[in-house]
């Protein structure tokens, strides 16, 4: 006995005392009643909740020694645990959410106020010039806006075939007008329109400026139209994202995590932070939207500056009248070679009985030029913001979520519910078992980087975060091609709108004056026949349109945006005069 004394001097400083460690506070504390008080805070009853320690043997969770949870409590914590965490990362994005759905907002109300503001721009100029004769031809004019506004809006279709009607119509209209001794009969404007539309485009009665309007307002249009929906998508993914389904691993580290120090009677002892991080990380590394992200962003900001640049939306609104303008002057300049190629395919029309009515003349204003206003007399154009304004909103907003899903797990466990403040790092905190330090290592990364969590089992994205995933890869793809001027959504794609180093091209028809820009070769279109609906109505459908328009604020708008070329229109319009 006596040689083994000195053994067990050795031995009894290994021998586990009532010092720190995992377990060691269940020695101390043998009470519950900061639990008692801190649950039924929250409403539980404090009949399931002991005055002190019992044996912990029925938890399913936390560990098995002593606690102050009986069964049903330990299973109210585990729901309460998850509705904390899913409450704390849905507000973690509420600002995103906004942010995209604020955005597309402001954009979306832009847009459609700048279609206004041109069709009135028109319509007003066009009405001082020549008062009743413009209302008795305006519902051409009326329709075409009306038809890019579906394009914008609803359909996404027919974008081609509304510009196309537009100049079949204006034509039917105004090619009689050159030739009041003659009575064209249904079939000779429907030659009329057939023979503009040949494959060789001999004919052109309008000049270039059909494929100049086509070019500019469809690049405009089509990234107008993919921004907007680009930042819809952007909303409703990231809303649905943010409503994190919570699966069985992650709801018991959950409960280790923020439940469990209330079963073991330590409600004030924190969550330690690497135990925090850990656990989220694990929870949200199947149910982001990284890597999509951050080329979703990056879709969004290329589209909006081809807004702002090149497919400026602003411009092509505001030259939609200037190009019109254009094609009627050409029109008038070669009406006899345009009327005896007419003739020649179509037929001479009969002779009518010669009217002794005279064009009406143009109003005094119209004579006057138009001045152009100086950038700092326009700072808004439409919505009361322009452009360049809301471009630059965009950037510096987006700039800020670009990290978002990447630190979100940092936000979350920045509450006070989640872990112990970076303050209190150094000190003892809950570690899942005890009070102690948090010795494993902080996962971050990729998915395959959390097989390696210590604290749950991962699994790679379900259905739902994959179709989410798949919807931000569509809209990405979408707005990039729209910021090369396709359109992904119609299948006869124009070849005009494609091609890299188009933009400098589309920036240059925008001078008044340039000389035309030749076409690129691309496949005829096949001759149709044009809308009819419009012929023989007078003036009703383009009086309303314009009236429901004057009791805006436009003033500034109109005329003040208009180029100089816009003095030209009185000897454009000269020829709806003709009778």
């Amino acid at each position: 006995m006596s040689a083994l004394r000195p053994l067990l001097l050795l031995l009894l400083p290994l021998c586990p005392g009532p010092g720190p460690g995992p377990g060691s506070e269940a020695k101390v504390v043998r009470s519950c009643a900061e639990t008692r008080q801190v649950l039924g805070a929250r409403g539980y009853s404090l009949n399931l909740i002991p005055p002190s320690l019992i044996s912990g043997e029925h938890l399913q969770i936390c560990p098995q020694e002593y606690t102050c949870c009986s069964s049903e409590t330990e299973q109210k914590l585990i729901r309460d645990a998850e509705v904390t965490f899913r409450g704390l990362v849905e507000d973690s994005g509420s600002f995103l959410i906004h942010t995209l759905a604020a955005r597309h907002r402001k954009f979306n109300e832009f847009f459609r106020e700048m279609l206004s503001i041109s069709q009135h721009s028109l319509a007003q100029l066009f009405s001082h010039s020549y008062g009743r004769l413009y209302s008795q031809h305006a519902i051409i004019f009326n329709s075409l806006f009306s038809g890019l506004r579906d394009y914008y809006e609803k359909s996404g279709e027919g974008l081609d075939d509304t510009l196309a009607d537009f100049w079949a119509q204006l034509l039917e209209r105004a090619f009689p007008l050159l030739h009041p001794q003659y009575s064209f009969p249904p079939d000779f404007l429907l030659c009329l329109t057939r023979l503009t539309s040949t494959a060789d485009g001999s004919l052109q009665p309008f000049g270039d400026s059909p494929r100049r309007l086509r070019l500019q307002i469809t690049r405009a249009l089509v990234a107008a139209r993919a921004l907007v929906q680009g930042l819809e998508t952007g909303r409703n993914v990231v809303s649905e994202a943010l409503k994190v389904p919570v699966l069985e691993g992650c709801r018991q580290a959950l409960m280790r995590l923020i439940g469990c120090p209330l079963c073991r009677g330590v409600p004030s002892l924190m969550p330690c932070r690497g135990f925090c991080l850990n656990v989220v990380h694990g929870c949200l590394s199947s149910r982001g939207l990284e890597p999509e992200w951050g080329g979703y962003l990056d879709g969004l900001l290329l589209l909006a500056e081809k807004l702002q640049g090149p497919f400026s939306f602003e411009l092509a609104a505001e030259s939609i009248g200037v190009k019109i303008s254009e094609g009627l002057m050409h029109l008038q300049e070669n009406s006899v070679k345009v009327s005896a190629k007419v003739f020649q395919e179509c037929g001479t029309p009969h002779l009518v009985q010669s009217r002794n009515r005279r064009a009406p003349a143009p109003r005094e204003e119209a004579s006057r030029p138009w001045r152009a206003a100086a950038e700092e007399e326009r700072p808004t154009t439409a919505a009361g913001t322009n452009l360049h304004r809301l471009v630059g909103e965009l950037r510096e907003r987006l700039g800020r979520v670009r990290g978002f899903w990447a630190g979100l797990p940092v936000t979350v466990c920045g509450d006070s519910r989640m872990a112990a403040d970076l303050s209190q790092e150094a000190a003892p905190c809950w570690t899942g078992v005890g009070r102690g330090r948090y010795l494993s290592p902080v996962v971050v990364g990729s998915l395959n980087d959390q097989l390696r969590n210590p604290e749950l089992e991962t699994s790679g994205p379900d259905v739902p975060t994959r179709r989410r995933r798949l919807h931000l890869r569509a809209a990405t793809a979408r707005m990039k091609a729209a910021a090369l001027g396709q359109d992904l959504d119609m299948h006869d794609a124009d070849e005009d709108a494609s091609g890299s180093g188009g933009g400098q091209q589309y920036a240059d028809d925008w001078k008044a004056g340039a000389a035309p820009v030749v076409p690129p070769a691309r496949p005829p279109r096949p001759p149709r026949p044009p809308r009819r609906d419009g012929l023989g109505v007078k003036g009703g459908s383009g009086s309303a349109r314009y009236n429901q328009g004057r009791s805006r604020n436009l003033g500034s708008s109109v005329g003040l945006h208009i180029p100089v070329i816009i003095i030209l229109f009185p000897s454009a319009l000269t020829l709806l005069g003709l009778r």
